[in-house]
């Protein structure tokens, strides 16, 4: 008889160790923080204009000397709460000339949704910090030998120490990048934990998301 193939937890598959205080931690040790970011209708600028926000753009990716990576999120929005409440609207309105007028927006709507898809659009930048390890320096192969049998205790101090200064490196790129993006009149702020829980969501769930109609908040505290 075969061997039944065990299900694998999805968790495998993915690069994430923790998320923590709103620090993304991958397997690896990396840290990553997750930025969202208002959008600008770039269209209605004057031309004028718009030169003036494309070089503002190239201007604030000369001045950092990490990688970013810029991303939006697409997907389909449901409106399935917004005419329930229509719909109550209708049933609590006592004038008849506008409980009809409330049933032909509700049914204009759901017939304008049904033939053309409404896409919501979430912009966001991940700023990535990859801790290096590098020996101390004057260390010389004695030390490196004699490293191994060091206690517990000085290991765990030392990983802490080391996490301390990694979180305030990424802590200090995130500051520059924000800054870097109000000079072109954006405005971003980092995800919190239960924000990017609910981003991750979303990416791994498109379909449960547009069922159900949860989207990413579109303002943070």
């Amino acid at each position: 008889m075969a061997n039944k193939k065990e299900a694998l937890p999805t968790q495998q598959f993915i690069d994430i160790k923790s998320i923590t205080d709103g620090v993304v931690t991958l397997k690896s040790g990396a840290l990553r923080r997750i930025l969202l970011v208002s959008g600008t209708n770039f269209a209605l600028k004057s031309e004028e204009e718009q030169g003036i926000i494309t070089y503002a753009f190239q201007s604030f990716l000369n001045t950092l000397n990490f990688s970013t990576e810029i991303f939006i999120h697409s997907r389909k929005l449901n409106i399935d709460e917004y005419l329930t409440k229509l719909e109550d609207r209708e049933n609590q309105e006592t004038n008849q000339l506008l409980k009809n007028q409330i049933v032909e927006y509700r049914e204009f709507i759901k017939a304008f949704v049904t033939q053309n898809a409404i896409m919501q659009k979430t912009f966001f930048v991940t700023v990535p910090y990859d801790p290096i390890n590098l020996p101390k320096a004057g260390m010389d192969v004695a030390d490196k030998v004699l490293g191994w049998f060091k206690s517990k205790t000085a290991e765990t101090e030392s990983k802490s120490e080391s996490g301390s200064e990694a979180l305030e490196q990424l802590n200090q790129r995130v500051d520059e990048v924000i800054s870097g993006l109000n000079q072109i009149g954006l405005r971003a702020v980092p995800l919190n934990t239960d924000e990017i829980l609910e981003l991750f969501y979303n990416l791994y769930n498109p379909a449960t998301v547009e069922k159900r109609g949860t989207p990413i908040k579109q303002e943070t505290q």
